[in-house]
């Protein structure tokens, strides 16, 4: 009680479950309106609208996973870029990876945000088959865009990728796209048009099998917390330093902290919407 009268963190008892084996317990979303609560990487998100299997523009993929499931918006984002995207040769459509879990939240594998539905992977592979089974969505991959471990794009990256991730981070749903340096670059070299949208293309490590998508919060959500928008500029001179690391690594910082290992969330860590979450039917 005296560490809740002044504010303080309370341990979590070792007993209480973690949340992400309480979110993905849940098969089905909750019956509740439409909303995504917390942060892209600790939250939930209420009313999940599940991602047809297969559409006239795309396939969702992996999906023994069930994480094709997101916000309203995210879902219309992802039918628009699919049709955009069949517009460039060589692809009919995109391939959808992960969304988010049917309740969002912590994930019992891999990603740590993609936990309130606003969060999108696009695989890099061109969708060409929209008849793919459930097996083949399961065995199929992606393909590395990436040469020097980061550093440049090899020779599966293609304009169509770049006009893709232009179209969108041209999206005003869009907050910030991830993608591996070198693409980046690649893109900062090749835009002769308005390089506003490049802005929201950030480097990140990996992202070179799919380019993840983050949409802003919704209008409305006012439980939904954005992240800080990007630097101003277009990120192009930013963007190669990460290659010029990569190809010169700087000496390691000997006074540097050792990382610490990231605790996992109890349900108490989330938002408090996140209990009706899951006690929802």
């Amino acid at each position: 009680m005296i560490g809740l009268l002044l504010g303080l963190a309370m341990p979590v008892d070792a007993a209480d479950p973690l949340a992400k084996q309480l979110f993905g317990s849940k098969s089905a979303p909750s019956r509740q309106n439409p909303a995504a609560f917390g942060g892209y990487s600790k939250g939930c998100l209420a009313g999940g609208v599940k991602l047809p299997e297969t559409g006239a523009t795309w396939q969702a993929m992996r999906l023994s996973r069930n994480r094709n499931w997101g916000h309203p918006e995210a879902i219309d984002f992802i039918k628009d870029l699919s049709r955009a995207a069949a517009r460039q040769p060589g692809w009919n459509g995109i391939y959808v990876g992960d969304i988010s879990q049917p309740r969002g939240g912590p994930m019992l594998s891999g990603h740590r945000s993609h936990q309130i539905g606003l969060d999108v992977d696009v695989w890099m592979l061109p969708a060409q088959r929209l008849n793919l089974t459930r097996a083949a969505r399961e065995n199929l991959s992606s393909i590395s865009m990436r040469r020097a471990k980061g550093a440049f794009v090899n020779q599966n990256w293609t304009r169509a990728h770049h006009e893709i991730i232009k179209a969108a981070a041209s999206d005003r749903r869009v907050a910030r796209i991830f993608v591996f340096p070198g693409a980046k670059v690649q893109m900062c070299k090749d835009e002769r048009g308005n390089r506003a949208w490049l802005r929201k293309v950030r480097p990140w490590w990996g992202h070179h099998y799919h380019f993840h998508v983050r949409l802003a919060c919704p209008r409305g959500m006012r439980h939904c917390a954005d992240q800080n928008p990007p630097p101003r500029g277009d990120g192009c001179a930013e963007a190669q330093q990460w290659v010029n690391n990569i190809l010169n690594p700087p000496p390691p910082d000997p006074n540097a902290p050792k990382p610490r290992k990231r605790r996992e969330y109890v349900l108490a860590d989330l938002p408090r919407q996140c209990a009706g979450v899951l006690q929802s039917p």
